[in-house]
């Protein structure tokens, strides 16, 4: 798809502006109803037991106690959940492994694992329900560790979960395997002057979101209900609770709440079949809202990471080859994003002999969730932190080493496609001109300097606009708003309307009022939902142009559409005072009815995002401390639609890289057992650790959106790790291969240099 004439003007008139968002009033009065706000007449208090165990047979459940107490009026196990999902064509893969892990069966696989629900008509009363469910565990050894879980002495967590494309010879807990690449790898390392080659590792971490998971389910007896929750894809929601509860798809009606923060981590569906079961069997509404412990147990963490990396580079900086393996585990279920770790990790460069293998690997622990970006910040940290190695070695600019070998136009991608028009070029020159880059450091301070990519992606795509008498209009999209979409879709129907932003409402559809609708996630929303909405004010801007064509009596192509109003597209079509918007609405009942737009599709050509990082952090090598001493984001948006928003998410994404790689980890002890469930054990970066956040802009086009669009919810999320690694391995004068690199992490690696 070529470039719009929308794009080739001087200028936007909406499109890069920065209005107020629509939602703001909303969410600072209360007005916003968030996933556990959702009430209901005669509505139930749910609750989960979960598995003290991270790996136990489930010999018997004995749930006759609780029934018995007053109040209860459900209870659940695996058996309420029709097992015949099992056996449906195309569903025994994704949909039983989502049963399995809604609802323990045979055994429960992690900490946390859901092994009984109870409905009481007091959340007291459910909890206290909880405590009368007898369970007979068999303890089984477990395995948490990545490396481990592969070893050949490892136990075995699912039977047969393994896919068609892991070699033979494999322990049967790597469940998929990834390779890519070109060129001869070993044949470019003997043309090095140096190669390098260490193993990294990254720890598990949360998506941290503020809201809990919450749902308010209803189904009756007749097969018919509905849901409300906290997510980011509605209709993913709807299809997965239909298929695990045996429901005809139609016939579950779902609502988006507001969401309180997702960033992937609410993609996934944990509970709300629970809720849905109980509801049907109780026959009354059932609210779940989780605790914090349970939102760490039991819900998506990233995957955890052992990753080795092998690179070879000339005296001059030019990088002849480059291999790695990707090990991750993504808990008990096949679904950790090795492939796109591997296809992610060497993406920046231009590299002529290249090679990279992933492996998913089954784990003791809760089942993995996207976070931003899945897996591509693990392979950032391990191949950035080689090649800035590279550079302190070599005498190298780090910089100038990664414009020498980075990717542009026509690039081969180290996994197989050709680039088209891409920014990694424009964000290194801006890297290079801004003064951070050159500002002078103190003494125990260092900088860090990395790059990273991501895919982004389309999705089937839905979008409805109607326009009022009074020439304003309503849209109707399918995507939940994790990031300002509203205002985004708004500014982009502004501009084809030609109508005041503040014209426009923009709704988020439910899954009966609208056509499917792709989760939100994969830096689609703006680039996908954005690109629907042209084409439906399009749509509608068409019918405009037809209904004053007919009232002037000449040809509809003889109209032209500018600035909201309807005009002659020259002397030859006629002499006719230009008509606006409200003339043509305001009597559009006589004229041939509603006036309205619509798109449906599943757009190619999202366009990849590239970005750099700086970064310059103190080390206390007395205490190991480090702080963050100045951050700038510079990354590629394509078009920044509105550009506060883009400047948020890039703000976001380094803020979380900084508590990844310094804080955050999932702990587990011996047992299995997760540690540190509680947002005060696990430490997500409060405002005095971080810095002002600078931001850089970069505007590259993409060739697929007709306004240039590309995503930037997620590369934000993919340099920070290694960024960060770069200038506290450069503060300390010591080299740290482990994320979160903590005190006591970073004063062994200075007391191990010393000794």
């Amino acid at each position: 798809m070529a470039l719009d004439d929308d794009l080739k003007k001087d200028g936007f008139t909406f499109v890069g502006t920065r209005p107020k968002r629509p939602d703001g009033l909303d969410k600072v009065t209360g007005r916003a109803k968030f996933g556990a706000d959702m009430v209901a007449p005669g509505m139930l208090h749910g609750a989960i037991l979960r598995s003290p165990h991270a790996h136990a047979r489930i010999k018997g459940i004995d749930t006759s106690k609780a029934e018995a107490l007053e109040g209860v009026k459900a209870v659940v196990t695996r058996a309420d959940f029709p097992d015949a999902v099992q056996h449906k064509p195309g569903l025994a893969g994704e949909m039983w492994n989502v049963l399995e892990n809604v609802m323990a069966g045979e055994k429960a696989l992690y900490d946390g694992h859901a092994v009984a629900a109870v409905a009481a008509t007091s959340a007291l009363i459910a909890k206290d329900a909880l405590k009368l469910i007898e369970v007979d565990y068999e303890v089984l050894p477990h395995v948490t560790d990545v490396d481990k879980a592969m070893a050949a002495d490892a136990p075995v967590i699912r039977e047969g979960s393994a896919d068609r494309s892991v070699p033979e010879g494999l322990h049967p807990n790597v469940v998929r395997y990834h390779e890519s690449g070109h060129g001869d790898v070993d044949a470019g390392f003997a043309q090095a002057d140096l190669v390098m080659e260490d193993t990294y590792k990254t720890e598990a971490t949360h998506q941290g979101y503020i809201e809990p998971h919450a749902c308010l389910g209803m189904l009756g007896a007749d097969g018919k209900g509905e849901l409300w929750c906290t997510t980011q894809g509605h209709f993913y929601f709807q299809k997965v609770c239909a298929a695990v509860l045996g429901l005809e798809t139609s016939q579950l009606r779902v609502t988006a709440s507001e969401i309180g923060g997702g960033f992937g981590g609410k993609t996934t569906v944990f509970m709300e079949p629970v809720s849905l079961a109980l509801s049907r069997k109780a026959n009354r509404p059932v609210k779940m809202v989780m605790s914090r412990s349970e939102v760490f147990r039991a819900t998506g963490p990233t995957a955890s990471a052992s990753m080795d990396i092998k690179i070879g580079m000339t005296k001059d900086g030019t990088i002849t080859a480059a291999q790695a393996v990707y090990r991750l585990q993504g808990g008990a279920f096949p679904g950790a994003p090795a492939d796109m770790t591997a296809m992610c990790g060497f993406a920046p460069y231009c590299l002529e002999n290249v090679k990279q293998i992933g492996y998913d690997v089954m784990a003791n622990r809760p089942k993995q969730a996207a976070y931003r970006a899945p897996g591509a910040p693990m392979a950032a940290f391990a191949v950035e932190s080689v090649i800035d190695e590279m550079c302190n070695k070599l005498g190298l600019d780090p910089v100038e080493v990664r414009l020498k070998n980075a990717a542009r136009d026509g690039t081969k991608s180290s996994y197989g496609p050709t680039w088209d028009a891409i920014g990694q070029v424009a964000c290194l020159e801006a890297v290079k001109a801004h003064p951070h880059y050159s500002a002078p450091l103190k003494e125990g301070q260092g900088r860090g300097i990395a790059s990273g990519f991501w895919f982004n992606h389309g999705g089937e795509t839905s979008v409805s606009l109607a326009l009022s008498e009074d020439g304003t209009a309503q849209i109707s999209v399918g995507t939940p708003d994790i990031g300002g979409s509203r205002a985004s879709m708004a500014l982009m129907a502004a501009e084809v309307l030609g109508i005041p932003y503040e014209n426009i409402r923009v709704t988020i559809a439910d899954t009966a009022t609208l056509g499917y609708n792709d989760v939100s996630h994969g830096s689609r929303v703006t680039y996908a939902s954005g690109l629907a909405t042209i084409k439906a004010a399009r749509d509608a801007v068409e019918k405009l142009k037809g209904r004053a064509a007919a009232e002037w009596g000449i040809d509809p192509e003889a109209v032209t559409w500018e600035d909201g109003y309807a005009k002659p597209s020259g002397p030859n079509a006629g002499e006719f005072e230009p008509m606006h918007i409200t003339k043509i609405t305001g009597k559009m009942g006589r004229t041939g009815g509603p006036i309205s737009g619509h798109f449906e599709a599943t757009p190619e050509g999202a366009g990849v995002s590239f970005g750099t990082h700086i970064v310059d952090a103190e080390v206390d090598p007395e205490t190991g401390k480090t702080s963050i001493i100045r951050y700038t984001v510079v990354q590629d948006a394509g078009k920044a639609i509105h550009p506060t928003y883009v400047e948020g998410q890039f703000q976001g994404g380094a803020a979380q890289g900084i508590g990844w790689a310094l804080n955050e980890e999932y702990i587990y002890g011996k047992d299995g057992r997760l540690q540190n469930s509680i947002f005060l054990d696990y430490r997500i970066p409060v405002a005095s650790d971080l810095p002002m956040i600078d931001t850089v802009i970069v505007e590259v086009p993409n060739p697929g959106h007709p306004y240039g669009v590309r995503g930037v919810g997620e590369t934000g999320i993919v340099p920070p790790l290694a960024a960060v690694a770069n200038a506290v391995s450069n503060a300390a004068g010591v080299r740290l291969k482990e994320l979160p690199m903590s005190p006591p992490r970073i004063l062994k690696a200075l007391k191990d240099q010393k000794g």
